[in-house]
């Protein structure tokens, strides 16, 4: 497991460093907030440990940005001094999974990085993310580029089966089973379906990535897969 410290004041970094090391953990360590969102977006890790009041950008802004412009939902565990729950609240709304105010024990914070960890594999399993578009199967919420996308409960059927098998191509005859078994309609209504999903999930961006190969079925790709 790979954790990214971001906390400005060196010998409270280093401490949580040298703790979790001991503990088996991979650390990376930044100081200030405009490094540690280079990290955050360039790097994979499995949890954020992220002060608030850093120099250059602080801890709110740079986890709303991680949350809202990058698309990056690494867990996120929030140290500062401030207690009040106001200051709680604002951190979860900007998008962290915890809260640890300062003094905290080595210990406790362990405790908090196993608990947000068992917790973000089991919501991973349940997050299905091509490219840009996202679709988490708990809420049933699918956004692209951080805007919420309204899909039928056929759309999202047929969503979640391209996802998994992106960027392959689904046969239509899979897709026609997926929705109605052997009770297949007498006319073309995969491709109206299709054509709706379309609709909703390319139509108000520039890249579509929702393709047609015909005569066989359809595959859903990120622009980077483009060939």
């Amino acid at each position: 497991m790979r954790i990214l410290i971001i906390e400005d004041q060196p010998e409270i970094l280093q401490n949580i460093a040298d703790y979790l090391e001991l503990k088996g953990y991979l650390v990376d360590c930044a100081y200030d907030g405009l490094g540690g969102i280079h990290l955050a977006v360039t790097q994979p890790f499995d949890l954020i440990i992220l002060d608030i009041m850093l120099p250059g950008m602080d801890g709110i802004t740079l986890c709303r940005k991680l949350r809202q412009e990058a698309q990056v939902f690494t867990p996120v565990i929030m140290l500062t001094a401030k207690d009040s729950e106001r200051d709680k609240l604002t951190g979860f709304q900007a998008g962290a999974d915890d809260y640890l105010v300062k003094p905290f024990s080595l210990p406790e914070l362990h405790a908090r990085v196993e608990a947000v960890l068992r917790r973000s594999q089991t919501d991973m399993e349940n997050r299905l993310q091509v490219g840009d578009l996202s679709y988490d199967m708990n809420s049933l919420e699918v956004t692209r580029q951080g805007e919420t996308l309204k899909l039928s409960p056929i759309g999202l059927k047929l969503l979640e089966k391209l996802m998994k098998k992106s960027p392959n191509v689904v046969r239509r005859e899979v897709l026609e089973e997926l929705l109605w078994g052997e009770d297949l309609p007498g006319s073309d209504s995969l491709r109206s379906h299709i054509h709706v999903l379309r609709h909703v999930i390319d139509k108000p961006f520039s890249s579509p990535m929702l393709h047609t190969v015909h005569g066989i079925g359809y595959n859903l790709r990120a622009a980077e897969d483009e060939i």
